[in-house]
């Protein structure tokens, strides 16, 4: 008999792993006496079409060692009431991954239970043995030794799998975007979930913050994608500061989006860390009106409303009677401004720099329509792809990193010395950009998501 012809011999306990759900290495009790294999599992939870069901759960696969922690998906394969040794009854969630041992990989059926208590965190029953393996109960680790330490290394994160994600889009809007969002994510087997941000709700308190909607706790998430609109800023944050205090990966953070939608705030950020923008200057009494002016220069001058989106609350003064009249009626209205200087050599054009996880992954110029001044695709402005200087991609870059911020559509102004800031939009349309370069912005968005809620190594804790 060859060496290739030797049966796998396997004894009452062997090293295994499952590297179809990210677990390299496991202590498995081999059990002739039980028919169906076993995996610990906790926080187990269905997610996915009623068609195409997956289940969630998370693993300890270090005995002892809560701290480290593995989170697995897997499309369910059935469910079925499993007996265990004690007697007791239990209606379990089956699934199938690839069993990889002694240099053999073979696709096996586990069961999903809790053995937090168990001295091993898989149990190998007879289904999966297959029937030219040998089963030696007096003996103990006839296959390759694997260590716990591969945990402690980044080799689990590179090893990891693409497992399935459950992913939540707040947005309010059924528009492009979220459609895209929706597509993208369902493309790559992910489960994509729209929820209106204003009909959340949420307990706050210090043991189990909890989120609900229409009636019950929302579901645990891997990720969340913010799309926040600027009319509920306030109340929008609130709820994704909810989602980072139970733990959810949030593509933006609250704080961010809060700090860039605060244009006054914004503008003081970007000025601190010396991020050009055009001249800018700030009051609240009326009587200072001339002296922000001077500040800015005589004319043109741009009045931008503090809450201003997509170009709205926002005049172009010609002169300086004009501008004063424009703030007279602001002031009139109760409302918040900036005067901001205006840069005639863009010449109505502007640059949007799309940045997902620290990345500049599309990029267009956008041209005003008419005799229009501002460059918004939402009030009839053209857009193309262009190329961007190193200058215009390390002010976007930086920016970006400025407010947290994973998704960010950074606009910027071409002038004779070097690029201007006008604004970093925390929930920049997909549309116009992916139309106009050509560029699969939500593939991006998704790669970094994916990325992000891996498995992440641990450092081993001294003395282990």
């Amino acid at each position: 008999m060859t060496e290739s012809d030797t049966p796998l011999r396997l004894g009452w306990e062997e090293w295994v792993a499952l590297p179809g759900l990210g677990l390299p290495a496991l202590k498995a009790k081999v059990d002739t006496g039980a028919r169906t294999s076993a995996l610990h599992a906790f926080d187990i939870e269905t997610f996915g079409s009623i068609n195409r069901p997956k289940v969630r759960f998370a693993v300890h696969p270090v005995p002892g060692r809560t701290d480290l922690t593995i989170a697995c998906s897997a499309a369910i394969k059935d469910r079925r009431e499993v007996t265990s040794s004690n007697g007791e009854a239990e209606l379990r969630y089956v699934i199938e991954t690839d069993l990889a041992v002694g240099g053999t990989s073979t696709p096996i059926e586990v069961t999903l239970t809790d053995r937090g208590t168990m001295a091993y965190r898989m149990l190998l029953g007879r289904q999966a043995i297959q029937s030219d393996w040998v089963v030696a109960p007096a003996e103990s680790f006839c296959q390759e030794k694997l260590s716990y330490d591969i945990y402690s290394t980044a080799r689990v994160k590179q090893a990891a799998p693409k497992r399935a994600l459950r992913i939540a889009v707040l947005s309010r809007e059924d528009n492009y975007s979220t459609r895209r969002l929706v597509a993208e994510g369902e493309e790559r087997g992910h489960t994509i979930e729209v929820i209106d941000t204003t009909r959340c709700y949420m307990a706050i308190n210090a043991l189990a913050p909890e989120i609900h909607y229409d009636g019950a706790r929302l579901p645990r998430y891997d990720a969340v994608i913010p799309r926040i609109g600027a009319s509920v800023t306030s109340y929008g944050t609130a709820v994704l500061r909810q989602f980072e205090t139970i733990g959810t990966y949030c593509v933006n953070g609250s704080a961010g989006i809060t700090a860039s939608r605060d244009k006054l705030h914004a503008h003081q950020l970007l000025a601190r860390h010396k991020i050009g923008m055009p001249q800018t200057a700030f009051a609240a009494s009326p009587k200072d009106t001339d002296n922000i002016i001077g500040l800015v220069g005589s004319g043109p001058l741009i009045i931008k409303l503090l809450e201003s989106t997509q170009g709205k609350g926002v005049v172009l003064a010609e002169t300086k009677k004009a501008a004063q009249s424009v703030i007279d009626a602001f002031r009139g209205l109760k409302a918040n401004f900036l005067v901001q200087s205006f840069v005639k050599e863009a010449a109505g054009e502007d640059i949007r720099c799309l940045v997902v996880d620290g990345k500049v992954v599309a990029a267009m110029k956008r041209t005003a329509g008419g005799d229009d001044f501002r460059s918004n695709l939402h009030r009839g402005g053209k857009a193309s792809a262009v190329r961007i200087t190193k200058a215009e991609r390390e002010a976007a870059l930086k920016s970006a990193k400025l407010f947290g911020l994973g998704l960010a559509g950074v606009d910027l102004l071409r002038s004779e010395d070097g690029p201007k800031l006008l604004e970093v939009n925390s929930s920049p349309g997909l549309q116009g950009i992916e139309e106009a370069t050509g560029k699969n912005v939500a593939a991006h968005l998704f790669d970094a998501i994916e990325k992000h809620v891996r498995p992440r190594p641990v450092r081993k804790r001294r003395g282990a």
